[in-house]
């Protein structure tokens, strides 16, 4: 059995360590050479960990959000040739079966989903989508393998929304105005309230900035300059220099 370790590539000098994010394999699940595995992010960036060779997602060593350091050993892929074999086999198992290839109608929608699935967005595309509630399927990936970028989503929210078919209104009668507006006022203070856990980044960022606002003095300097010297000065040489220059 030949073993291949998955690990966390070198990080930046003055990063330390990494946070797993998801996995995008399972174990048991058959890889290919530089396939995305997982995406890990540190306090700077969001960086790729592709497969080092083709074979068999054999063993998650670490699961996700664990912090790693760099070099460190994330997962194992199995490379025999016996591995790689058995998933194809496991594939056409069910293609083999009469009773199950009846239905081809409803083998092609989990196939349709799967190929949703694919379109990944990066995290800051897909935290982006989320906060302003864009849908990602009328989001155009632009990014490696059709990937979502956070441009990608501000393109998307750029676009004109289509307009709207005009509708007739009937205006109510002077009786029946004011309980109609009264009952239409929106409450906006009821907007629905979701915590989620900071990421390295933004918490990095929050750190320095409590660190600066702690450490650095916050003051205002204020100069007087008496200029009346100056103002009388012009005024007596103003007519002589213009003569003289013609200014």
């Amino acid at each position: 059995m030949a073993i291949v370790e998955v690990k966390v590539p070198q990080l930046s000098e003055s990063v330390a360590e990494a946070t797993l994010m998801q996995w995008k394999k399972k174990v048991g699940e058959s890889v290919t050479a530089d396939e995305i595995l997982i995406e890990i992010e540190t306090d700077k960036v969001v960086l790729e960990v592709p497969a080092p060779s083709s074979g068999v997602l054999s063993e998650l060593v670490a699961e996700d959000g664990a912090t790693v350091a760099a070099e460190q050993v994330i997962a194992r892929i199995d490379t025999s040739g016996g591995a790689v074999a058995a998933a194809p086999k496991a594939a056409d198992k069910p293609a083999a079966e009469p009773a199950k290839a009846a239905a081809p109608a409803a083998a092609s929608a989990p196939a349709q989903a799967a190929g949703d699935k694919s379109r990944v967005a990066m995290p800051a595309a897909e935290k982006m989508m989320a906060d302003n509630k864009v849908d990602p399927a009328s989001v155009t990936g632009t990014g490696k393998d059709g990937r979502i970028l956070k441009g990608d989503v501000a393109a998307a929210m750029a676009k004109p929304a289509p307009a709207a078919a005009p509708t007739s209104t009937v205006v109510p009668r002077a009786a029946t105005l004011l309980p109609q507006v009264s009952a239409a006022q929106p409450n906006l203070g009821e907007r629905p309230e979701q915590r989620v856990p900071m990421s390295r980044l933004r918490a990095r960022v929050a750190e320095r900035l409590l660190q600066s606002q702690s450490t650095a003095a916050i003051l205002t300097t204020f100069n007087e300059v008496n200029m009346a010297p100056v103002m009388e000065m012009r005024k007596r040489f103003q007519e002589k220099f213009e003569k003289e220059h013609g200014v």
